[in-house]
């Protein structure tokens, strides 16, 4: 089994001639810091990471050996909801952010694990919900910030 052990802070061009491997994970795969995973290509590997790694599209991982593994989003069910009204978008992000649902936010989108209590909720507050396949890539919240970053309440 391959052990992925390492998130490289740098994703930039030095190491994207050498990536052996790509894995693509949903989600809720890309939270856990532990898990046993199956690359594109078929091998077998398991995520040996720091705990609290949050991995996003694009991210870098080096294994024991030495090679670059590229961590690609999945695509799975989502809700989305689309509209160039940002009112429209703010409410409804407060509705979802109320109830702790991590949300993609964008230009003219917002997305969501795809919920039908949810999906029902903004339907009923007018807004146009669409089921999708695609790849979900929510806000990191205060918690979950990229290395680097530091938040301190003194």
């Amino acid at each position: 089994m391959i052990k992925l052990i390492e998130k490289l802070n740098d994703s930039s061009k030095r190491f994207t001639q050498v990536i052996h491997a790509t894995l693509s994970l949903p989600i809720d795969m890309r939270i856990r810091s532990r898990a046993r995973v199956a690359l594109d290509d078929g091998r077998e590997a398991g995520l040996f990471l720091s705990r609290g790694s949050l991995l996003r599209d694009g991210d870098l991982l080096r294994s024991e050996e030495g090679d670059i593994v590229k961590i690609l989003a999945a695509k799975e069910k989502v809700s989305s909801v689309y509209s160039h009204d940002s009112l429209q978008l703010t409410k409804a992000a407060y509705h979802l952010g109320n109830r702790h649902i991590p949300l993609q936010i964008e230009d003219h989108f917002l997305r969501y694990q795809h919920d039908q209590v949810l999906d029902d909720m903004l339907i009923q507050m007018g807004m146009e919900v669409i089921i999708e396949f695609d790849s979900f890539e929510p806000e990191a919240g205060a918690y979950q910030q990229q290395i680097g970053v530091s938040h301190h309440h003194d």
